[in-house]
């Protein structure tokens, strides 16, 4: 059987794993990554599928552990190649997939599943297992093939006293592993916190307490599917004689399914509309939003930079109850300023017990590993120090080093005769989602897009005439985003004139050489005497005795940059 990642391995997002077995494909989980403030313009980032190219009739099935975006974000997009693909998952999990699916205009195939049952899809034999997570209805696959079995774990933790009272089913993980689990893929987001992570109902008596000293209004903010924070701040509400308004597209749709299936228990007269805010006291109020990642088009992130209808006010309340996701931080920490700025007092992780992780901790995972005892181990779902972290754990527990994988996104992994190793590597890049635009922005495009945020650019016009060597107009120097004044080109001015010259001097006739020259030696200069890297973009107008411009139009976009090249490497 060949497993190859497409995402979720050395970053926490666009979660996706290809399981290969005699000709045939399983998909498990299919979600997108969150972008980061250097990738400026994208909306949302997806697992490289190019791997499944001239492949899509193979695929017997995609297996949803659970509806976080992280996990399902990208199944509208694989759909799109075929939209016949059966999506297997449960009730909640399908639900929140089949409402995203019906804005793309997309009506799935899809197959409810409960924890102990089994399925088949192609040569893959599946067997369901109840995990505790920070969404209800989570699951766990045990995929059994002629080539071993693998369990993977989804997204898991090991609450013992949840709020829905689901807990992760351990006695299955131990049969299963009395069965015999070749592979064992284990979440690995909190494999470096130590212990285990705290029990969800310890966060209710924190928000009692909040909501008895607030005495004016109180935003709550958390991920649009957290079903148990949204039923914690309904409870605290009630008990406080305040009502409750959604905010945030997601959040009133999520929440709406999550009612309608019976996973979130609104108490009577709680939950009002956004429109009725304004008729009720400040002291009466609680806004449960979306933006507690610093999301800049969340409506938490708005509030702070006063673009939202809501407008925070003195004293007002805010509870960020969620966790920073890796790379976050500085988003989050700029929303928390531009409240605090607005005279709202934050509460948040730091400085209040007001979130738990939906993830095992070290502790955790050391049980899972004792009671499974796989044969071998690959940590999922997390950046390399957390998959490192995992892989730790498995061999503390007594997992053979040598049967413990570590691998990235696109790396081939073979399980054969019961152990597996890596055996290559497939491309497996960044596919950017920009407006309407999939996979049409490069990571060329977006260090073009830091450039101009953080040094502007340089734009340079000019008409010559090469039979004679003439320059007829120009060069015309213009600049945005730069601090100095346009007038500080003066001195160069000229110098790009006789470096225009002596080039069609020397033969060059055709626009781009001469932009070529033009940036060349604006670029040099800009560098030594200036210190930045702009944006380059010289416009050449190439025209006859007759004034007639040659060759159609100019290349005004061919972008250059000033001194080197800046890439990030993934």
């Amino acid at each position: 059987m060949r497993i190859v990642a497409l995402g979720g391995l050395g970053e926490v997002g666009r979660n996706m794993t290809v399981f290969e077995y005699r000709g045939k494909i399983l998909i498990v989980d299919c979600g997108v990554l969150f972008p980061e403030e250097e990738q400026p313009g994208v909306d949302l980032i997806l697992p490289d599928l190019s791997y499944l190219d001239g492949r899509m009739n193979d695929i017997v099935g995609v297996v949803l552990t659970h509806g976080h975006e992280d996990h399902i974000g990208a199944v509208p997009y694989l759909l799109k190649r075929r939209n016949d693909i059966p999506l297997l998952g449960s009730t909640l999990t399908l639900a929140l997939i089949e409402a995203k699916l019906k804005e793309h205009r997309i009506k799935p195939v899809t197959r409810v599943v409960r924890e102990g049952e089994t399925d088949q899809l192609g040569p893959f034999d599946l067997e369901f297992v109840a995990v505790n997570h920070s969404i209800p209805d989570a699951l766990a696959v045990a995929i059994k093939t002629g080539a071993g079995t693998v369990l993977h774990t989804g997204d898991f933790k090991m609450d013992q006293l949840p709020l829905d009272r689901r807990i992760t089913d351990l006695r299955s993980f131990a049969r299963l592993g009395e069965e015999g689990v070749d592979l064992f893929l284990t979440d690995s987001t909190n494999a470096e916190v130590p212990g285990f992570t705290s029990l969800e109902r310890n966060i209710g008596p924190v928000l009692e307490t909040i909501f008895g000293k607030a005495d004016r209004r109180i935003i709550v903010a958390s991920f649009s599917s957290h079903v148990h924070r949204v039923q914690q701040v309904l409870e605290a509400a009630s008990a406080h004689g305040r009502k409750v308004a959604l905010v945030g597209r997601s959040m009133v749709r999520n929440m709406k399914i999550a009612q309608e299936l019976g996973y979130l228990h609104v108490p009577d007269g709680v939950l009002i509309d956004i429109k009725d805010v304004d008729k009720l006291p400040d002291d009466q109020v609680v806004l449960m939003c979306t933006g507690s990642q610093g999301e800049p088009m969340a409506a938490l992130s708005r509030m702070a930079n006063g673009t939202h209808r809501v407008e925070v006010g003195e004293d007002d309340t805010i509870v960020l109850a969620s966790s920073l996701i890796p790379g976050n931080e500085n988003a989050v920490f700029r929303v928390i300023n531009g409240l605090m700025r607005l005279g709202a007092k934050v509460v948040h992780k730091g400085n209040a017990n007001v979130h738990v992780s939906g993830h095992a901790s070290g502790g955790e995972l050391l049980y899972a590993y004792n009671i499974v005892k796989p044969k071998g181990v690959m940590p999922v779902h997390g950046e390399w120090r957390h998959l490192l972290a995992n892989a730790k754990h498995a061999a503390d527990t007594g997992v053979p080093e040598e049967n413990i994988v570590i691998a990235d996104d696109g790396w081939v992994v073979d399980l054969k005769d019961g152990r597996a190793r890596v055996v290559g590597a497939v491309e497996c890049d960044y596919v950017f989602v920009d407006g309407s635009s999939i996979g049409t922005i490069t990571e060329s495009d977006l260090e073009d897009r830091r450039v101009l945020a953080g040094e502007g650019f340089v734009s340079i016009v000019t008409t010559v005439r090469p039979e004679d060597a003439t320059i007829i107009t120009g060069p015309v120097i213009k600049t945005r985003g730069v601090a100095e004044e346009d007038s500080v080109f003066d001195w160069i001015q000229p110098k790009i004139a006789e470096a225009i010259t002596e080039a069609m001097q020397e033969g060059a006739k055709d626009e781009q050489k001469l932009q070529h020259v033009i940036r060349r030696t604006i670029g040099r200069w800009i560098s030594s005497k200036l210190r930045r890297r702009p944006m380059i973009v010289p416009t050449v107008i190439v025209v006859d005795r007759e004034g007639r411009e040659i060759g159609g139009k100019p290349k005004q976009l061919e972008s250059g940059r000033s001194g080197g090249s800046r890439r990030r490497k993934r």
